[in-house]
């Protein structure tokens, strides 16, 4: 048995900032301890965790690992050692890879990929399309974490457009709906527009991408999923919200109680379109960053409860593919391994407190999708846990970015908070300068 001792730490856990120990045995909190409470002797190794703050994992609900078929951008092995240094314990990737998991055969090969290759614990959406609803009934939602819908431009087959369609997927399922909604009818009709505007130009400017990829077009698609979901009664989990307008679907209270979720990705939580003018195209993303009142209206929805979880929707792409337009430069940036302390540095500014961080990008994602004893600080639980310490400031560069495209838009940035420690299932996946590389995480397992 190996026993590892986290001692003079404060735990950030369930609303409440304490100090206490913590004994990992094996791969499970064997037990939490007040400071003046005697542990038992005999370790495997002792740390010692004075001025650090003991968390549990991040759960990333939104990644995209690009693998299979995008390997050149990024893979499972390489995002998941990100996700290991910034103190991410839990991942669920996205299904629009080539070819997409939208079979039950791609979805097998995808989780067998995940298996063989994923430093922290895992699981994987199955695609919506027009017409592979039927194969809902024949998921395990013990291994399935949700159904992806993308009603908004997507690669390969993944847009759902056709009312029968939506019905169906909405009609037909138990399992959690995440959504990506942006209206493709409005999205091609401002495109088209804004080609005949910069006709003469030689191409859209990057800050236009938000007028094409309009609030608009987030609200109408974001209403219509509302639409659906109360008629059907389905679990809806609006992904990605960018807009102000589109938080007036939504109601706070307990997320135990609700039917209609929301998520917020880190990038929209940092950025406005006030932005584009520095960071240019390493910002463009699907939805897109939009205005200062958007994103401030996103963190106070944050902390009125509105929104429920925070994920990063990490989408590395090789810096070569980011130059460009509004139409030309990719979407998507990757952000795993800065989302915790780019969330921790925003509390120091007073947006959120601590617990707050920690409900929503550990407690919320795991009773979300009932991800079973993990998401807490808990006695019996699952030994994903993340050592933090705020002190002397540290900048992003290349040379510290572990994501295989090696950039962000984060580089120059120095941050004040660091990941010491990030155990998986009890393994030090990340000692603060090196990740395990040969370590792999588990599958995830949901409640249902």
């Amino acid at each position: 048995m190996k026993r590892i001792l986290i001692y003079n730490a404060t735990i950030v856990n369930e609303g409440r900032m304490e100090p206490a120990s913590v004994l990992i045995e094996n791969d499970t909190i064997a037990r939490i301890a007040a400071p003046e409470t005697p542990v038992p002797e005999g370790y495997d190794e002792r740390i010692d965790a004075t001025g650090c703050y003991l968390l549990p994992g991040v759960i990333d609900e939104h990644v995209h690992f690009r693998e299979p078929g995008m390997t050149h951008k990024a893979d499972i092995w390489s995002e998941s050692r990100a996700a290991a240094a910034g103190g991410v314990t839990s991942i669920m990737d996205m299904p629009n890879n080539n070819p997409p998991t939208v079979t039950l055969k791609a979805l097998e090969q995808k989780m067998a990929l995940l298996e063989e290759k994923c430093i922290v614990n895992h699981s994987c959406y199955f695609g919506a399309t027009n017409n592979n609803y039927a194969d809902f009934a024949r998921l395990d939602p013990k291994r399935v974490c949700g159904i992806k819908l993308f009603m908004g431009s997507s690669t390969g087959n993944m847009l759902v457009d056709k009312k029968d369609s939506l019905l169906n997927i909405f009609h037909g399922t138990d399992l959690l709906i995440a959504a990506h909604c942006e209206d493709s009818q409005l999205i091609q009709s401002n495109t088209a527009k804004y080609r005949e505007l910069y006709k003469d130009c030689p191409e859209v400017p990057v800050s236009k991408h938000p007028c094409i990829r309009s609030a608009e077009a987030c609200y109408r698609s974001s209403h219509l999923a509302v639409k659906l979901a109360r008629e059907s009664g389905a679990r809806l989990h609006l992904l990605h919200l960018t807009t102000e307008r589109e938080l007036t679907l939504l109601t706070a209270g307990a997320l135990d109680n609700k039917r209609i979720t929301a998520e917020a990705c880190v990038a929209h939580l940092l950025y406005s379109s006030a932005d584009y003018k520095t960071e240019g195209a390493r910002i463009k993303c699907n939805p897109a960053i939009k205005r200062k009142c958007d994103r401030d209206a996103l963190r106070q929805a944050i902390n009125a409860g509105l929104i429920d979880t925070i994920a990063t929707d990490h989408a590395p792409h090789q810096l070569q593919e980011k130059t460009g337009g509004a139409l030309k430069a990719a979407s998507g940036m990757p952000m795993i391994q800065f989302s915790l302390v780019s969330m921790l540095e925003l509390a120091d500014k007073g947006l959120f407190s601590l617990p707050t961080v920690v409900e929503k990008m550990c407690h919320a994602p795991a009773r979300l999708y009932k991800i079973s004893k993990r998401g807490y600080v808990r006695q019996g639980y699952r030994a994903d846990l993340v050592l933090v310490r705020r002190g002397e400031p540290w900048t992003v560069t290349s040379e510290n970015i572990f994501s295989k495209c090696g950039w962000s838009p984060l580089e120059g940035h120095a941050f004040s908070w660091r990941v010491l420690h990030t155990w998986a299932n009890g393994h030090t996946v990340y000692d603060g300068q090196e990740v395990d590389e040969s370590y792999r995480g588990e599958p995830l397992l949901f409640e249902h």
